[in-house]
């Protein structure tokens, strides 16, 4: 039990991966390192390449598997992916969500407090979450059989078998109830919801992932239930394992995690999303100092072949920390804000692209003209050559660390499986990168962004609404 804890407690730093309000995805490396001073010593120096086999099958049930063998650490990690996102929520917000938080809390053998202490006992990590897109089941144990099996038995038991008890429904409601007045003491959660809401109009995406107050109010254990029976399938499902353990091993944990589920069907697929016709401001008065601003436009869905251009093009415009052009125009040269970021989210259906910042109520409108006039010259001209070879620099020069480790490789893995990415999409990263020119990157935002059809949602002090 020490040997494990101390073990966690030495990987918990490298145990990292993105998990945005989009969908868990690993929407591009991890790039934070890259802006420290001494990256630029090394930037130039050739990126390290590290192969990561890759294997993919269908389990008998209709499971898609994605496995990697790594034998660094005595560790296995599991995650189990259904289409089964907030997305899938119908009239009832925040369904997927309260389906992730009552998920262990009990089946027709095990009590939540014994599924707790099943897991604690062996030292396993479990957790379960819903997202716009995905819902998403971890499993982190080690590899040695007298922990593996027996965290299995209950893995297997919790995700095929909750019985969503009344009591702790009660419970569960309560803290999202809570949850939800939280949401409303702050501006930036109050812009999402708002953005969201605005962007997507009746498309599913539209809710937030976690609902309403009005709504959870309408969802009942039924509800639940009905939920688990219809998404929680087989065909529905994609298993990503990496860690310790053979081929012919990981095959029988696939088969066992699959074959505990219904077969059922794959999700239908989501309808596609319908662009603003122009652009739109909405604001809402809010109490505070600040005003949070987000600015954007559904523009990508997953496996897009622009995604490239649009990824290293955002790294530039504002993605990529404290040298980008949206950072040094409105924080470094006219002290606006203190950070302002650019982000790309492709999903299922055209994900969004996003511009957050929070600035000074009185300095909201030069905030919100900068940002339109930066974002029309860079559609009109585009990066400099040497911006775009700074860029790929960073990105390539970060790529290894955000696949140092089982965990980081896990969550890659299951959005390659989940988004149906090809199984050398890792391998083949750095040359699609290094590829990306300024004109691709021209092209590209042309194609997805138009500055005149952008969705703005301030929250804060009153502010003047542009007329278009």
């Amino acid at each position: 039990m020490m040997k494990f804890r101390l073990l966690s407690l030495c990987l918990a730093s490298s145990f990292a991966f993105a998990a945005p309000e989009g969908g868990v995805v690993t929407a591009g490396p991890l790039t934070s390192l890259d802006k420290l001073e001494t990256f630029a010593a090394v930037k130039s120096a050739p990126s390290p390449r590290r192969h990561i086999a890759i294997q993919s099958w269908l389990t008998s049930n209709g499971t898609k598997v994605l496995f990697v063998h790594a034998t660094e650490v005595p560790m296995v990690d599991m995650r189990l992916i259904f289409d089964a996102g907030s997305a899938r929520d119908g009239d009832k917000y925040g369904l997927a969500s309260l389906v992730s938080r009552m998920l262990d809390e009990g089946t027709p053998t095990r009590s939540t407090d014994q599924i707790a202490a099943a897991f604690e006992n062996i030292g396993a990590s479990f957790s379960a979450s819903a997202y716009r897109d995905m819902f998403v089941v971890d499993l982190r144990v080690l590899s040695d059989r007298d922990y593996l099996d027996p965290a299995l038995d209950v893995y297997t038991d919790v995700i095929a078998h909750p019985t969503f008890p009344e009591a702790s429904f009660k419970r569960i409601f309560d803290g999202a109830q809570i949850g939800q007045q939280q949401k409303q003491q702050s501006p930036s959660a109050q812009a999402g919801i708002l953005f969201y809401q605005n962007l997507y109009g009746t498309h599913p995406y539209a809710h937030p992932s976690n609902g309403t107050p009005e709504s959870l109010k309408l969802i009942t254990t039924n509800d639940l239930k009905a939920f688990h029976q219809q998404y929680f399938a087989a065909k529905n499902a994609t298993l990503s394992i990496v860690g310790d353990v053979d081929n012919e091993r990981a095959k029988a944990i696939a088969e066992m995690v699959s074959n505990s589920l219904t077969t059922g069907e794959a999700a239908p697929t989501l309808v596609d999303v319908t662009p603003l016709p122009k652009a739109r401001h909405i604001h809402l008065s809010f109490p505070s100092q600040q005003t949070h601003i987000m600015s954007g436009q559904a523009s990508v869905r997953r496996g897009d072949p622009d995604y490239e251009a649009l990824y290293v093009g955002n790294e530039i415009l504002g993605g990529g920390g404290f040298n980008t052009i949206l950072m040094n125009e409105l924080r470094e040269k006219r002290g606006l804000t203190y950070g302002v970021y650019s982000t790309i989210v492709p999903m299922h259906a055209d994900g969004p692209f996003m511009i957050n910042l929070s600035t000074r109520g009185d300095q909201t409108q030069q905030a919100l003209d900068l940002i339109r006039s930066n974002l029309r010259d860079f559609l009109r001209d585009g990066p400099t050559d040497a911006q775009v070879e700074e860029a790929k620099d960073n990105i390539l020069g970060s790529f290894p660390l955000s696949t140092s480790s089982n965990g980081s490789i896990l969550a890659y893995l299951g959005s390659m499986g989940f988004y149906n990415l090809p199984n050398d999409y890792l391998d083949t990263f750095n040359d699609r990168i290094s590829k990306v020119t300024a004109s691709d990157i021209r092209k590209a935002f042309r194609r997805h962004i138009n500055p005149d059809k952008m969705l703005t949602v301030t929250v804060g002090q009153g502010v003047t609404v542009a007329k278009k």
